[in-house]
Formats: structure tokens, C-alpha cells, sequence
């Protein structure tokens, strides 16, 4: 904001400036003896009445212009003239008063009105889109931090069963739960990250949560395309493949939850499919959860107009398969496209 005021002034002071050049251009052209003195006064008489009235505008902003406004405004319309007559070096002259004092005041009082509506219109809308910014970066990081703690604890709760077993496995996990936080805490807080370590964090999610099944993988991931050129919106799946687990049976066979991932040109799609759990007797939500709103919620805040999310429930098996188009576009134009949706 300080950056735009500072702009403005400088717009301000090569303008007079200009102008300036301009007025003693006229008058010396015109064979005045006093011209650069007449210059002068008339300048200090635009200068007195713009930067008058300005002021007085920018005390008033947002106020409702009262009975001391008007009397100021009277105030300044009458003196206006005087320095003019003060740095002229004729003789007063009451002709050439009353000629500043109907043409040269109300002009300078409707110039330095509009300039103070202009800049105050520029500045709230600078002042409007950073609250608007604000708000979306503050809904982003909310949505970003609902990542279910239950896994958190249920995944402690497992390295602390291989720790006490002193299985092989139980050093890897640690490092795959320190890389997952590391990546939740810290590089998540990116605009974008690269697909590929996305994908690293899925896959150390998947391990872990490895854990409470003896048998093989029960996650069958496959990544196709040039996932190294691909940047996206970080925690973006991690709700959908939270839900695969959530609402499929306890007892899960190997590759019974299918993930695919394919980035074609600027465009990736996520599709993720899981059985559906029996029914039970109070079911305490529908497939899906909670994490599907979430989901569309920072799609709709981070992809408004390039995004598709389908569901389908075919009663035995539960897909969503989300599309992203236009990944390639520039961070700065996503950046303009968010705010102004």
C-alpha cells in the first residue's frame, strides 16, 4: 500500500512539473516582461487551491461532509488568488484577482477532487483484494491442516508395536513419518509442489498405513506420464486416498484399492477406487465423508473453471476420479483468475 502512495505522489510531482514547463512556456512566448513571475503566482495559486482542497478531502474521508467542510471549502475558493497576488510583482490588480477567482479556482477544486476520488478508489480496491487474499490463503491453510489425526495416532501407536516387537521394519517407518510431517509442516506451505513429491508423500502415507494389514500391499499405485514437469497445489489427494481407506472393509485384499495417476500434456487426472464397506446398522456418514467437501472446497479456490470431480457409487465399489486442466498456466495469472472468483 505504501509502494501505491508512493507511486501516486511521484505521478503527482511529474505532472506539476510538466505543467510548469508548460505555463512558463506560454507566458514567456507571449512577450510578458514579468512572465516569470507571473508564472510563478499562477503555479503557487494552482499549487494552494489543489493541495487545499485535497487535504481537506482526505480529512473528510468517509465522512459526511458537514457545515465546517463547506465553510473551508468557501475559505479557500476566496483565498485562492492571494498567492498570485503575493509573488506577482505588478501592482494589485482587482481584474486580474476576480479573473483567478472564476476561472482558475473552480477548475483546481474539481481537478484535486477527482484526484482524491481516483486515489482513494485505486487504494480501496488494492485494500479490498489483499483482504480478499487474505481471507482465500487463510480458508487455503485451514483446509490444508484437516488432515485426519486419528492417522497420526493410530500410525504411532503401530511403530510403537514394531519398536516393542523390534521388527525390521520398524526404523523405515519412523523415516517415512518423519519425511510425511516434514512435507505436511514444511513444504507444504508452498503454492505448488512438484507431482513428484505429491507422490512421494502418498506413497510414504500408503506405507505406513501398511501397517494394521499383514498381508501384501493392499494399495495398487501406478503413476504414468511426465510427472516431473507437472506442478500442483499441495495436500490435494490425500483427503480422497483418506476416504479410500476410511469406508472399505476392515479385512482388505492386496491391490483392492486401485490409485491411478496421469499427467497427459497440462492436464493430470487422479482416479481412486475402493470397495465399499457392508452397511451397517447407524452409519455415521455416506461414502465419501467429509473429505470430498473439503476437497472441492480448495479446487473450487485453487482450480475455479479448470477442474472436474466425478463420483461414481456403483454400491460394491466407490471411485472419484478428479481432472485438472491447464497446469502449465503461469502462478501469476492462477493468482489474478483466484481473486477475482
Amino acid at each position: 500500500m505504501e509502494r501505491v502512495k508512493k507511486i501516486f505522489w511521484l505521478i503527482h510531482l511529474s505532472v506539476w512539473v510538466l505543467f510548469t514547463l508548460l505555463a512558463g512556456l506560454q507566458l514567456g512566448s507571449e512577450g510578458d516582461a514579468y512572465w516569470l513571475s507571473t508564472t510563478a503566482g499562477f503555479i503557487a495559486t494552482c499549487l494552494y487551491i489543489f493541495y487545499s482542497h485535497f487535504g481537506l478531502l482526505t480529512w473528510y474521508t468517509g465522512q459526511r461532509k458537514d457545515r465546517g467542510y463547506w465553510l473551508r471549502l468557501a475559505g479557500i475558493g476566496l483565498t485562492g488568488p492571494l498567492p498570485f497576488l503575493l509573488v506577482h510583482q505588478k501592482p494589485f490588480d482587482s481584474d486580474y484577482y476576480l479573473m483567478h477567482l472564476v476561472t482558475t479556482v473552480p477548475i483546481f477544486l474539481f481537478l484535486s477532487w477527482l484526484a482524491r476520488v481516483t486515489e482513494t478508489l485505486v487504494l480501496n480496491t488494492i485494500k479490498k483484494e489483499q483482504l480478499e487474499k487474505q481471507a482465500v490463503e487463510a480458508e487455503l491453510h485451514y483446509l490444508k491442516s484437516q488432515i485426519n489425526p486419528h492417522f497420526l495416532f493410530n500410525t504411532l501407536n503401530n511403530i510403537h508395536t514394531l519398536v516393542y516387537k523390534q521388527a525390521p521394519a520398524a526404523p523405515e517407518a519412523v523415516v517415512q513419518l518423519a519425511s510425511l510431517m516434514r512435507y505436511m509442516i514444511y513444504e507444504s506451505n508452498a503454492a505448488t509442489v512438484p507431482l513428484t513429491r505429491e507422490m512421494d508423500y502418498l506413497r510414504d502415507y500408503v506405507s505406513l498405513q501398511q501397517l494394521r494389514y499383514k498381508n501384501s500391499p493392499v494399495v495398487d499405485l501406478q503413476l504414468d506420464g511426465a510427472a516431473e514437469s507437472c506442478y500442483i497445489a499441495p495436500l490435494l489427494f490425500i483427503h480422497l486416498l483418506e476416504n479410500a481407506y476410511k469406508h472399505s472393509p476392515a479385512r482388505l485384499a492386496p491391490g483392492d484399492l486401485r490409485v491411478r495417476v496421469a499427467v497427459n500434456e497440462d492436464t493430470l487426472t487422479f482416479c481412486v477406487q475402493n470397495p465399499v464397506a457392508p452397511p451397517t446398522a447407524n452409519p455415521l456418514e455416506e461414502p465419501g465423508g467429509i473429505g470430498l467437501p473439503n476437497v472441492r472446497k480448495r479446487l473450487a479456490l485453487l482450480y475455479p473453471g479448470q477442474h472436474t470431480l466425478t463420483i461414481q457409487n456403483t454400491g460394491a465399489t466407490f471411485t472419484v476420479t478428479l481432472t485438472i486442466h491447464g497446469l502449465h498456466a503461469p502462478a501469476h495469472e492462477r493468482q489474478a483468475h483466484l481473486l477475482h472468483h
